[in-house]
């Protein structure tokens, strides 16, 4: 089996599982994987990930023609801009997921670092997630936003709208964005019950230990 056909499978394998938990619905949400020769394979625009097809999965040369397969996702400049400016970039996610979405429209989150410190993994798989502001679905204002962040974060939670993240390979994309999801609803369900967090010294040997 080619790399190309591999790796639209697994795709279709993850998305469909992403779907199936709930953690996307409808048409939201897009995934994209770089291929060994830095050709893209990206979801198609308007997709449902619940029910995609191997075929119909976009592949982009390294300029972004489409080389087979669906007109891809209309984030493509928010994916790209990941491959871009982080070096071993391998995957990238993209959801609407619920609790992430709503932990991004509380007034009192911190936009540097909106993940609280609850436990050791969304620290380990994600470092700092940054909070973008709300730009329109489909706006390369977005990829722009990403840009400027130089390639220091892994990960951001665009307001109002969903997170992203990239990794160096689909699975291990899928795992930190299922811990963001896990953290920010754990953040939700203790938002008024003052919970414990990790204190600074923690936190900072859990980043010396597992740098992102």
């Amino acid at each position: 089996m080619s790399e190309v056909a591999k790796v639209r499978k697994e795709i279709c394998l993850l998305a469909k599982s992403l779907f199936d938990r709930g953690l996307t619905c409808g048409s939201s949400g897009n995934i994209s994987a770089r291929l060994s020769d830095g050709t893209l394979l990206m979801t198609p625009t308007g997709s449902c990930m619940g029910f995609l097809e191997p075929e119909r999965i976009s592949h982009l040369d390294c300029d972004l023609t489409l080389l087979s397969g669906d007109r891809p996702t209309k984030e493509l400049p928010l994916h790209t801009a990941f491959y871009d400016t982080r070096e071993g970039t391998g995957a990238v996610v993209h959801l609407h997921s619920s609790y992430s979405v709503a932990l991004s429209m509380l007034p009192d989150v911190d936009p540097d670092d909106v993940l609280p410190p609850l436990t050791p993994y969304s620290i380990m798989r994600l470092g700092k997630v940054k909070l973008l502001p709300f730009f329109l679905p489909g706006d390369p204002a977005m990829g722009e936003a990403v840009r400027a962040l130089g390639g220091s974060r892994s990960a951001v939670l665009l307001a109002n709208h969903g997170p992203v993240v990239a990794d160096k390979n689909l699975w291990s994309a899928v795992y930190a964005m299922e811990e963001l999801e896990e953290t920010a609803k754990l953040a939700i369900l203790t938002h008024k019950a003052h919970p414990t967090k990790l204190t600074s010294d923690e936190v900072a040997k859990i980043q010396a230990a597992f740098p992102r």
